[in-house]
Formats: C-alpha cells, sequence, structure tokens
C-alpha cells in the first residue's frame, strides 16, 4: 500500500471504527497526538499501536508536542506524567551556570523520551529555534530557550541529545524562525518585514547549527525580504533560497499545521502550494475527518526525494541509552521549583 506524504491527527482517546478504515486506506505517513487524545499511558500505549496496525507499518512515527511550560500535551493536571519547565527556564539557568544548564536540559530532554517512547510515541516537536525580538507577540515568549542565538543554540543541542539519547527523534521549529511575528499564527498570517541582513544574523543562525536535524516544521510567517506574498510553508522562494540554500537544512520538511487560520484557501490549494513550494510532508492536526480526507486527496504519495528524506529520519533514531534518573531527577528539580 502507497504511503501518502502527510500527518494526521485523530479525535478523540481511541480510534472510531471510520478512523481505523481511513487510515487503512489512506495510509498516513505518521499521527500526531494532542491533550484530547491523551489520558493514561496504557490508553496512549493502545492507541498508537491501534494507528499502526491501521497502516501496516509497526515503524510509522507517532508525535507529540511535548516542549514543557505552556506547551505541554502529557502533564498537569494529570498524575500519570511530571511537569517539565519552558524552555526559557534552562536559559534563566544558563545565565548563572551555562555548565549546570546544559546538564540539566539534556537530562529533562532523557526524562520526557522516557515518557514517550514508553507509550509508542517516537517523535517530539522541539527545540523551539526562534530567537524572540522585542515588540514581538507571544506565542512564542518563554517557549524559546533564550533571547540570545548562542545560548538557544547550545541549550536546544543539549535537550535534544537528551530525547534522541532516549530513542526519540526531534522536530525543529518553526523554521527560517518565528521569534520576530507580531501576530499569532493559529489565528493570523505574520508578516516579518526586517531585513535580510537582520534575519541573516540573528533568525536564521540557529536552524543553521542544526542543518542536521532528521526533521524540521516550518514557519506560516510572510518574511518581506524573501517573498513578499507568500509564507515560508507556501514559499517556493523561502524554501530554495533560504531553508534548503543559506541555512542548510537537507531533512524531511514538515509544514506546520495546514488548519492553523494563518494560511488561507482550501485545503486542496493549501496541501498543492506547499508540496509545490518543496515541502515534503503535510502535517493536519485537528482530528476532523472532513478535513482530514481532503488533505489526503491532496498529499499524493511519499516517494522521491521526500521518501528517502522520511527513511532517513527513521533511520536516525537510536535505541535508548543507560542514564543516571536519580540524577536526572534531581536536575529536573533545579529548573522547576526556581
Amino acid at each position: 500500500m502507497k504511503i501518502r506524504s502527510f500527518i494526521s491527527g485523530c479525535e478523540g482517546t481511541q480510534l472510531s471504527s471510520v478512523e481505523t478504515t481511513f487510515f487503512h486506506e489512506q495510509n498516513p505517513w505518521g499521527l500526531i497526538l494532542f491533550k484530547r487524545n491523551c489520558e493514561t499511558p496504557t490508553q496512549i500505549a493502545a492507541l498508537t499501536s491501534a494507528f499502526r496496525e491501521a497502516v501496516g507499518r509497526k515503524d510509522a512515527p507517532v508525535f507529540i508536542d511535548q516542549e514543557g511550560g505552556r506547551v505541554q500535551r502529557l502533564g498537569p493536571p494529570s498524575n500519570y506524567w511530571r511537569k517539565y519547565p519552558s524552555a526559557r527556564a534552562y536559559g534563566d539557568l544558563y545565565a548563572k551556570s551555562p555548565l549546570a544548564a546544559l546538564r540539566t536540559a539534556r537530562h529533562v530532554g532523557r526524562l520526557m523520551a522516557e515518557d514517550l517512547i514508553e507509550i509508542g510515541i517516537t517523535a517530539d516537536c522541539l527545540p523551539v529555534l526562534d530567537v524572540p525580538q522585542a515588540g514581538a507577540h507571544d506565542v512564542i515568549g518563554n517557549r524559546a530557550y533564550s533571547l540570545h542565538l548562542e545560548h538557544v543554540m547550545a541549550l536546544a543541542r543539549a535537550h535534544t541529545a537528551g530525547l534522541m539519547d532516549g530513542g526519540v527523534l526531534p522536530v525543529m521549529k518553526h523554521i527560517p524562525g518565528h521569534g520576530r511575528s507580531e501576530v499569532d499564527s493559529h489565528h493570523n498570517l505574520p508578516v516579518v518585514n526586517a531585513r535580510r541582513q537582520e534575519l541573516e544574523q540573528v533568525d536564521f543562525p540557529p536552524f543553521a547549527a542544526f542543518a542536521d536535524a532528521p526533521m524540521a516544521m516550518t514557519a506560516h510567517v510572510i518574511y518581506s525580504a524573501f517573498d513578499k506574498t507568500e509564507p515560508a510553508t507556501l514559499s517556493r522562494k523561502i524554501i530554495k533560497s533560504v531553508i534548503r540554500g543559506q541555512i542548510g537544512f537537507r531533512g524531511l520538511l514538515i509544514t506546520d499545521d495546514l488548519s492553523m487560520k494563518a494560511l488561507s484557501g482550501s485545503f486542496e490549494e493549501k496541501c498543492t502550494k506547499a508540496l509545490k513550494a518543496g515541502c515534503d510532508m503535510l502535517l493536519h492536526c485537528n482530528g476532523v475527518l472532513a478535513e482530514m480526507r481532503e488533505v489526503a486527496a491532496a498529499a499524493g504519495e511519499l516517494k522521491g526525494k521526500a521518501m528517502r528524506r522520511a527513511k532517513t529520519a527513521l533511520k536516525s533514531a537510536r535505541k535508548p541509552q543507560a542514564y543516571d534518573k536519580k540524577a536526572a531527577l534531581k536536575d529536573l528539580d533545579l529548573v522547576v521549583s526556581a
């Protein structure tokens, strides 16, 4: 059965018979989970297993946004998962002790990976490599590691190293940079009018430092210095000259959620534009079946360079490594209780 070039959400805590049939027939590359899908470890393990059974691939990736702080799909008020800090907590610690901050970021990444891999989640949509600027909307805010790009790069590398030590793949976001947007792309289309030189000096370097990442998620943001009409997700100019060119990213390029209000038009139009622009994989998150069907119809077969990048991404996962969990929990307390 041909794999289609999209990652889909689902509606609830278990697959309905209609969803199971849909996944079996349309065969999306992966699944993404949200808080609405997560109640208990046992339930999530059954859900991820049911998805893989429906598509007939044991290695089908399952994604989640488990950053910590306000973007934590598994966490309080549930008693099953720990509270994890926002990325900025590592940046605050870095200002006092770089060594402690880097060690803590890696330890916490390892703890997060253990939570995920045990229930069948194999990819986490972090690190957030955006560098917030003065006057920007707080949609990024403390989700960013720091206001200093060098600190962002160091802490993100440590955090994702811990994640990969635990067998979970990272997805860097939001390439080529969401830190200047003055509106929330969940609701409106941000337009960044910064000069090319500013973007090249501040926004792009963290992504260039992670050009070896297996996967990246695009930003639904217009960068007028490069393309005055289309956001990065839909812009061939930006994907070719900036993301693949200047930044040098060679991994699997995934759109941000196509159901976000930043993008206008039908799902067929959005999907077609994104693929033509150079995105490898479409992402649809809200679990609305009618929309899922539209995305599936437009996605097409995963093949060529996109298929090779998808296979390479999955091959970059490694078996969970042993670690000092007691030390990791002690470091977690450093940033949670700060």
